[in-house]
């Protein structure tokens, strides 16, 4: 193929219209539910304070913002790919934004700047009417809501990965985001329901239990990525089980996803009940010490939650988990301990090996393992 059918080719996956639209449009429009802000796009409240009052301060000052892009719904309801910060920022500004339980999330309160230090303790309007002095005038509101934005929308019939990879160029600068924070947002535009069930596996009390994961981990949606990695590599088939065929973890475990999500044969009740019933045999046995290193000299689990144990025994586990029961719950510790007797899994757990080496070796390994 010629480098220009390339270019037409994936310029025809993605179409899109762009205007300018003011803040009070966009304040009605989130208010009527017509667009939406996703934490599932970027993490919710990234943004500080000082940060949120910065951008106040851009539009009260006539300061270009940068666009603001979203996608086209088949219901005609965008959904924000690039700009989430800007939008929740503003709309808690002015007293609207809501939580992922549909709570009003407290209004901001703005700081002084170095170009504006009387904006500090001013809200959008005040609670006591006989006196305003520490919101905004009515002029003042008037001037932030009729400034405009740039709305780049990604129309509805545009290619879903295109969208995905759309938000991952938008969003290669600045504060980085995680794989998986990229991959939740290509999921929501695929398959929906998919990303629910995602997360409501990583919700699963005995996940919890077993996984004690840090709470910057858990913003980060890592708790989503290895309940991912278990959905991609509890039943792959032992062919893909190299380094070649696996290469980049990051992009292999993405196309899995994107091959399962949109799988209409997909068994959704199986995999259900294999995660739920892996975790629950952990969570009786091992617990939280599940995923951590075997100190033999001292006979017992020490460390942090570590990612060679997690593919060993959650997926070695995992792919028989129907081989056990409540009945042989100490020989599943047993296991557990023993895979710190296996000098080369020891090796591979390191920093320094690279993630497609080591699934090579620690999924087989732990198939075997709880194969009984």
């Amino acid at each position: 193929m010629s480098l220009q059918a390339e270019i037409d080719s994936k310029r025809a996956e993605i179409k899109t219209d762009a205007y300018p639209m003011s803040i009070g449009e966009l304040i009605s429009l989130y208010e009527n539910g017509e667009i939406e802000v996703h934490p599932e796009f970027q993490r919710y409240f990234r943004w500080s304070d000082t940060q949120k009052t910065r951008l106040i301060e851009s539009i009260l000052l006539g300061i270009p913002i940068p666009s603001i892009f979203v996608a086209q719904q088949p219901s005609g309801v965008w959904d924000v790919v690039d700009g989430l910060q800007r939008l929740s920022t503003i709309f808690q500004f002015v007293g609207i934004l809501r939580d992922l339980e549909g709570e009003i999330i407290p209004p901001l309160v703005l700081e002084s700047t170095k170009h504006l230090p009387s904006l500090g303790g001013k809200t959008w309007e005040s609670q006591n009417s006989e006196d305003e002095s520490n919101s905004l005038t009515q002029a003042q509101r008037l001037i932030l809501k009729r400034a405009k934005l740039g709305i780049s929308i990604i129309l509805y019939d545009s290619d879903p990965r295109s969208k995905y990879e759309l938000f991952q160029r938008l969003n290669s600068s600045g504060s980085p985001l995680t794989d998986q924070e990229l991959r939740n947002s290509m999921l929501t535009a695929i398959n929906e329901p998919f990303y629910n069930w995602i997360r409501s596996l990583s919700q699963d009390v005995n996940f919890r239990i077993c996984v004690p994961i840090t709470e910057r981990q858990m913003q980060e949606q890592y708790d989503l990525e290895l309940v991912l990695r278990y959905l991609v590599f509890r039943t792959l088939d032992k062919a893909y089980l190299n380094t070649t065929s696996i290469g980049d973890l990051s992009e292999f475990l993405t196309d899995r996803m994107v091959v399962m999500a949109q799988d209409k044969t997909f068994n959704y009740a199986e995999e259900d009940e294999a995660f739920r019933r892996t975790f629950d045999l952990l969570a009786r046995t091992t617990a939280d010490d599940s995923f951590t290193k075997y100190d033999s000299d001292r006979g017992k689990f020490v460390g942090s939650f570590l990612v060679t144990p997690f593919e060993v025994v959650a997926l070695g586990l995992g792919y028989n988990y129907q081989k056990w029961s409540m009945t042989n719950l100490e020989e599943i510790k047993s296991k557990i301990i023993s895979i710190w007797g296996n000098r080369e899994i020891a090796n591979n757990s390191g920093s320094g090996v690279r993630a497609n080496t080591r699934i090579s070796r620690t999924i087989p390994y732990g198939r075997e393992l709880f194969g009984i």
